[in-house]
C-alpha cells in the first residue's frame, strides 16, 4: 500500500492541487481543486492506494515561483514512471528555460529524434507533476498555443509571467 500526501494551494491563476508520495517527490498536479482529476493523471499502477490531506514541501515552491522566483520549482523533486523515451522528454523539459518556450519540433531535436514531433507532443500531454516538469513551455511551431491539460488561458498567463508581461487586472 502506498501511501500520497495531497494539499490545494491559491494561486494567481486559481486552486492548485499537489500529489507527493513518502518521499515528498510530485507525483502529479495541476490546477483543479479536484483531488481525482489529480489521481486520474496517474496510471493505476503508479497511483497511490492511500490518499492523505496535508501540507507538501513543493507548495513552498509554487508559492515562490508566483511570486517571482521562477527556479523555485527548478530543484522540486518528482517522480514520474513511463518509458525510457518518456523519462528522458520529462527529464529534457526541466531544462528549458522560463520565457524561452520551444517548438514541438525543437522539443523533438532536444530529445535527439527530430522527426518524432508527435512523440514529443505526447511527453507533454502524459505529463504528470504540471508546473514543476513544464510542459506549458512546449508550443506548436507556428507559435500558437497547441494542448494543456489544464486549459490554455492557464498555459497562456503562466507563459506570460515567465516573460515578464504584466498579468492584466
Amino acid at each position: 500500500m502506498s501511501t500520497a500526501t495531497i494539499q490545494t494551494i491559491d494561486t494567481p491563476d486559481g486552486a492548485f492541487t499537489l500529489l507527493a508520495d513518502e518521499r515528498g517527490h510530485v507525483l502529479a498536479s495541476g490546477w483543479t481543486a479536484d483531488r481525482d482529476a489529480i489521481l486520474a493523471r496517474l496510471s493505476g499502477a503508479t497511483r497511490p492506494t492511500d490518499v492523505r490531506e496535508k501540507e507538501t514541501d513543493a507548495a513552498a515552491a509554487v508559492a515562490a515561483y508566483y511570486a517571482g522566483d521562477l527556479a523555485a520549482i527548478d530543484e522540486v523533486p518528482v517522480a514520474q514512471h513511463g518509458t525510457a523515451m518518456q523519462l528522458a522528454g520529462w527529464r529534457a523539459l526541466r531544462t528549458i528555460a522560463p520565457g524561452r518556450p520551444l517548438a514541438y519540433s525543437e522539443f523533438a531535436v532536444l530529445l535527439g529524434s527530430p522527426s518524432a514531433v508527435r512523440a514529443a507532443a505526447s511527453i507533454c500531454a502524459r505529463n504528470a507533476p504540471a508546473l514543476f516538469v513544464p510542459c506549458h513551455r512546449v508550443l506548436r511551431t507556428d507559435g500558437s498555443l497547441g494542448g494543456f491539460a489544464w486549459g490554455l488561458p492557464v498555459k497562456q498567463r503562466l507563459l506570460d509571467r515567465e516573460a515578464g508581461v504584466p498579468a492584466l487586472v
